[in-house]
């Protein structure tokens, strides 16, 4: 079912599955000539790396805020497009959310090797420590299971939840150390940033992949803690809301 939502959303389509690899790099070019030209934003505090640098430092927190938003998205239609799973099949509904994760990490994984490959050209290398990104994911692919059986739920009953779901994801980009660096708010602000659950997941990958540091694993066991939590309030929430879907649909 992951499979066919992935090739399912090209269907049709000239490029057809190109389109996951063309719209990252377009996305990319875009964010790095708005501002590393245009506002000519820097990453470091000397301001030493070149535009392509900025551009991989940059790319990482566009993936992880591309998986968080294409899921989070996509979460309050997913029941009310597969009406035929509710009404007429006896099928573990609760699986929805879960292959719409499995086709957002198929995207990633594409820009992920987009990511590495111009890393490689532009460094000559690629630091081994990019091996514990699964282990940097796994919390966060946690939070936004649990988070998406609550949207998806509540998709069904309040048809505006989706209209508000897509304001907030953009807000939360930039609300997060997508574009700049944390170190550039001021200290009574960063509170704010942190709260945000992709601004840990996004410092820590690019810990793993850009700056070959070792992740914070005390860290992540505390976000996958909280993460697990979520997950459960998340799908107690969804089995106890599920009865009135047949309802309402």
């Amino acid at each position: 079912m992951t499979t066919r939502e992935v090739v399912g959303r090209y269907k049709g389509s000239a490029i057809g599955l190109g389109w996951s690899l063309f719209h990252p790099i377009l996305l990319l070019a875009v964010y790095t000539f708005v501002f590393s030209v245009v506002f000519k934003a820097r990453w470091g505090a000397t301001g030493s790396e070149s535009r392509a640098q900025f551009a991989l430092i940059l790319f990482v927190g566009l993936i992880i805020h591309g998986l968080f938003a294409e899921v989070i998205n996509r979460s309050p239609s997913l029941v009310l497009a597969n009406q035929n799973y509710v009404k007429k099949v006896v099928f573990p509904v609760e699986l929805l959310p879960i292959i719409s994760i499995g086709a957002a990490l198929f995207h990633a994984a594409i820009s992920l090797g987009v990511l590495l490959a111009a890393f490689f050209l532009i460094s000559g290398f690629v630091n081994w420590t990019v091996l514990w990104l699964p282990v940097v994911l796994f919390p966060f692919l946690v939070l936004i299971t649990g988070i998406s059986w609550i949207l998806a739920s509540l998709g069904v009953f309040l048809r505006d939840v989706s209209q508000t779901v897509g304001i907030v994801t953009m807000v939360m980009m930039f609300m997060a150390p997508v574009v700049y660096p944390i170190t550039a708010v001021p200290e009574q602000f960063r509170p704010w940033l942190l709260a945000n659950p992709i601004t840990f997941i996004i410092e820590q990958a690019r810990q793993v992949v850009i700056w070959g540091a070792l992740p914070n694993f005390g860290g992540l066991f505390i976000y996958l803690a909280a993460s697990s939590s979520m997950a459960w309030i998340g799908y107690v929430w969804f089995q106890k809301t599920r009865p009135g879907f047949a309802d309402v649909l």
